[in-house]
């Protein structure tokens, strides 16, 4: 095997090179995605546009993946060092691409293509992970279990937000569906015959508001009821509703959900109804990014006029969920939240999904995909950090944790 370069800056500026010649496509490409957005699972204009542009790059395709139809892998190189970049397809519901995956995306190929022209140089396998339904579906969990990641050493991705954070308090969470299932009668002829479905999620959503005082610092429950009856002269016969539960830890999220499981046992016992308490997706874990890697992140994007005022002052960082969190229990990984201008919203937010396109949102696009790349180049390049992710080694910085200083310059 021929010996890693140590001349990092060569290599760095041979991907800011292939970055700046991609640019205009990459920008294309979000803009694309962003007016096209599809929802969990069903991405396969995403999944398309994503997959063809790296396959017309010379990168080899293999799609479907893992049993889903719109994921991919698209690989580069034959080194060594395999490095997995994550780019997510899905959009949310109602709101499009507000929270940014149309740029997850295209900094996560942008990153790859960069990363392509110097993949002899460096030895590395460049393999483009295109990850479905991270809006509630668990598609990279599912990529995880079923093989997807295997042979990564290490996988990483950038994610908007209204200000650059280094991470994020990724709380782990179940995705619930509830049914209750009653009885029908009329509301006003014989109400007495009917079991009502809509009144066991009352019971249950009071039940839920009464125990929040009491959960430990960090937990939280949130749903919304999507039927609970058609006609108000009619004794609902039927109530479903999705939630979330969610926790610091795996742990904590373990001991978490037998206490609302009983909270919707009381709207069952209390009406006389069914309860069926399904899974909407897996569970998704806290979140154990590599120190680092994430140090390197941190030295890149200043190097590109980042700053992280709000983790210097040891500011909380924001609360979220992701399935990226799994991937980084099972391999070192990173999810820095890049910023884009939103005016002042937050993600989840039409106005945030407004703010996806223009020179904001181009910005952060070609800045992610250029960190990403950058801190990849740094840690192939640096002898000890190599030797660690080909061993297969995490250095996870753990909740709660000191985040790494900044650079002085």
């Amino acid at each position: 095997m021929r010996p890693v370069p140590r001349d990092a800056a060569v290599l760095k500026r041979r991907v800011q090179e292939t970055v700046d010649e991609h640019r205009s496509t990459l920008v294309g490409l979000a803009e694309a995605l962003h007016a096209d957005p599809e929802l969990a699972f069903d991405e396969h204009r995403a999944s398309n546009r994503c997959a063809g542009l790296l396959e017309k790059a010379g990168f080899e395709l293999e799609r479907p993946l893992a049993g889903l139809a719109t994921a991919f892998r698209a690989a580069a190189g034959h080194g060594e060092l395999t490095v997995a970049l994550c780019a997510e397809l899905d959009a949310l519901p109602g709101v499009g691409h507000a929270c940014g995956h149309n740029l997850i995306a295209a900094s996560a190929l942008g990153a790859a293509l960069g990363l392509a022209a110097v993949a002899e140089d460096t030895a590395c396998r460049v393999v483009v992970l295109g990850t479905p339904a991270e809006e509630g579906g668990g598609g990279k969990v599912l990529l995880l279990e079923r093989g997807a990641f295997a042979g990564a050493h290490l996988a990483l991705m950038v994610h908007p937000w209204p200000e650059d954070r280094l991470t994020a308090r990724c709380l782990a969470v179940d995705h619930l569906q509830v049914t209750y299932t009653g009885r029908e009668a009329h509301a006003a002829a014989a109400p007495w015959q009917g079991v009502n479905a809509g009144d066991a999620m009352v019971v249950a959503q009071v039940a839920i508001g009464l125990l929040r005082q009491h959960l430990e610092p960090g937990a939280l429950v949130h749903g919304v009821v999507d039927s609970g009856g058609q006609a108000p002269n009619v004794v609902p016969q039927s109530a479903t509703g999705r939630w979330m539960l969610r926790a610091p830890t795996l742990e904590a999220l373990q001991a978490l959900r037998p206490r609302i499981e009983r909270c919707f046992e009381a709207g069952a016992l209390a009406t006389g109804c069914q309860l069926e308490i399904r899974p909407l997706a897996p569970t998704y874990s806290h979140m154990e990014p590599d120190q680092d890697l994430l140090r390197l992140w941190r030295a890149n994007a200043e190097a590109l006029g980042r700053r992280y005022p709000a983790d210097d002052a040891g500011q909380e960082p924001p609360a979220l969920s992701t399935d990226m969190a799994n991937v980084s229990l099972a391999l070192p990984a990173i999810h820095p939240l890049i910023g884009i201008d939103a005016g002042g919203a937050c993600n989840h937010q039409p106005a945030f999904a407004a703010a996806c396109v223009g020179p904001s949102a181009e910005r952060a696009l070609v800045d992610g995909a250029l960190a990403l790349a950058w801190t990849v180049v740094d840690a192939a390049t640096d002898p000890g950090l190599r030797a660690r992710l080909l061993a297969g080694q995490r250095q996870p910085l753990l909740p709660g944790a000191p985040l790494p200083p900044g650079s002085k310059a």
